[in-house]
């Protein structure tokens, strides 16, 4: 568990003290695009979240941790899951910056387990810096955080119209390669490349294969398509750093 100041203040037990309602605001997306804040639960977690400097404040049900402490029946309120965990990081939202040669462009992926084992895969392939158009499923959701095991604090984070920020990267010389069930089997290295994935339904929109250099097929057997993160992970393998 990182080692933070302990704050010294009554244990919190009522569900209209103004921060357990905060923190509650923080489990909708609405809030957490309002404040640029959200939550992380676990020692993992935290420890990620601590070492890029993002905790705004660690709250536990633990006398023993060190944090913002409140009762176990609210802390029960704030879970997302079944399994109960004892401590959660109020974070901000990571605005780090990494110029990365390879760079992975989200066209509306919509399940958030998707999104967080792609932003996984990145972080391990050398892709640091994960962009998604505003359809795609929400960074911050924690299906997503769970997902990316941490990884989420190891990249760069974009949301924005797809379509602009490809049309950015192509004139910085960025080469943009979309996943499609009719591309070319053949690999070829590229100096700086994009990797454009497209929604688990529909795949790429037109917009968006307007825009692509090129495309790529990954052969398999008996089987039409892979699930996209599972495709997202072998192509950033192929293309790696």
């Amino acid at each position: 568990m990182p080692i933070l100041k302990k704050e010294v203040m009554q244990l919190i037990t009522s569900k209209q003290n103004a921060k357990f309602k905060y923190w509650m605001k923080l489990k909708t997306k609405k809030y957490r695009d309002e404040f640029s804040r959200f939550l992380v639960f676990g020692n993992h977690q935290i420890e990620k979240a601590q070492q890029a400097s993002l905790i705004e404040e660690v709250v536990t049900s633990n006398e023993k941790i060190d944090g913002t402490l409140i009762d176990v029946s609210l802390m029960k309120d704030l879970q997302f899951t079944e399994t109960f965990i004892d401590t959660f990081a109020v974070c901000k939202f990571n605005t780090i910056k990494i110029r990365s040669s390879r760079i992975l462009f989200l066209d509306d992926i919509q399940d958030p387990d998707n999104l967080g084992a792609l932003i996984r895969s990145a972080a391990a392939f050398g892709f640091h810096h994960v962009v998604s158009s505003h359809k795609s499923a929400d960074f911050y959701n924690e299906k997503t955080i769970r997902a990316a095991k941490g990884s989420i604090f190891d990249v760069e984070l974009s949301r924005g119209p797809l379509t602009e920020y490809i049309e950015k990267y192509k004139a910085l010389g960025y080469i943009m390669i979309g996943a499609d069930a009719h591309g070319s089997k053949e690999d070829v290295t590229y100096e700086k490349l994009g990797l454009i994935l497209g929604n688990e339904g529909h795949g790429l929109s037109h917009e968006v294969k307007a825009l692509c250099d090129g495309f790529y097929t990954i052969e398999t057997q008996k089987v039409e398509s892979l699930n996209v993160s599972v495709a997202g992970g072998i192509l950033m393998h192929l293309w790696r750093l």
